[in-house]
């Protein structure tokens, strides 16, 4: 079970906090073995008994009497596909690294940053990219809510059996902008490799199918520029050393032609072109 906490939260502000610990200490009193609630206002499967075990009310999560912290607006989204499902090529040991652990704190540390920004509370994620974006000149909760979004949309790139070449329209596309397929991997990989230090290599397009390959540096995502990303290469070190060392070059190659899912990318690239495609 899921909670969209986001959506809930101008009704929490409603809400007293010692109205909201009333009900957490009627709901204690119950028979019940304990509380049970996941990172990020996600709730557990595994809740022995729900009677006393938690309040919840209007956004605000309670584990226990004393409980009275409103409840974060973003959540680790779970990954599409299993922990060893993209094996041998992205062991469950960097996922679990990797998602487990890097991109959670992420949205862990944009969660503490917004319950001390009023200014952001209430927006999407990508409006909060957008406002801390600032022409440029980052704000602090940039940088954590761009590295949530880039995550995010990195694990909806990957599948297993991928690799392969798209087809269709942004097949097309690709002949066009890059003057073939091959050519354009030889780009994508070059970005990847000639990007210094942290970052990201992307496939975007404009509005018009137009195709460009886009080198960004640490948390910087091509949303804050205008242009939609279809594929997008994640470069920090953390993404591959466990599996691949310092062999940034074996990995991006690996990336190319086992992981990466070009039917999602030719979905996102009909979106691009065409406001009225169905979304991801």
């Amino acid at each position: 079970m899921k909670l969209n906490l986001g959506m809930l939260y101008k009704a929490s502000r409603a809400l007293t906090i010692s109205s909201v610990k009333g009900l957490a200490t009627q709901a204690s009193t119950a028979s019940c073995s304990g509380w049970a609630c996941g990172s990020s206002g996600r709730i557990s499967s595994s809740i022995p008994c729900i009677a006393g075990s938690f309040a919840i009310a209007a956004g605000i999560v309670l584990m226990g009497p004393d409980a009275h912290a409103e409840a974060a607006p973003f959540s680790l989204d779970p990954l599409p596909f299993a922990m060893d499902a993209l094996e041998p090529h992205m062991s469950a040991n960097t996922l679990s690294f990797h998602y487990g652990k890097h991109h959670k704190t992420y949205v862990d540390n944009l969660n503490n940053q917004i319950s001390s920004n009023p200014s952001l509370q209430g927006k999407s994620l990508e409006e909060v990219i957008n406002a801390t974006w600032n022409n440029g000149k980052p704000l602090p909760a940039f940088n954590n809510a761009a590295q949530v979004w880039n995550h995010t949309f990195f694990w909806n790139c990957l599948t297993a059996n991928g690799g392969g070449a798209p087809s269709g329209a942004l097949a097309e596309a690709i002949e066009s902008s890059f003057g073939g397929f091959e050519k354009f991997k030889e780009v994508f990989k070059a970005d990847g490799l000639g990007q210094f230090g942290s970052g990201w290599v992307w496939l975007c397009s404009d509005s018009q199918g137009k195709l460009k390959v886009i080198r960004t540096a640490n948390a910087i995502t091509p949303i804050v520029t205008g242009w939609s990303p279809l594929i997008v290469a994640d470069v920090w070190e953390h993404a591959y050393y466990l599996d691949f060392q310092n062999r940034r070059a074996d990995f991006l190659s690996t990336f190319m032609e086992k992981l990466v899912d070009w039917p999602a990318a030719e979905k996102r690239f009909a979106e691009a072109t065409n406001p009225a495609a169905s979304k991801l």
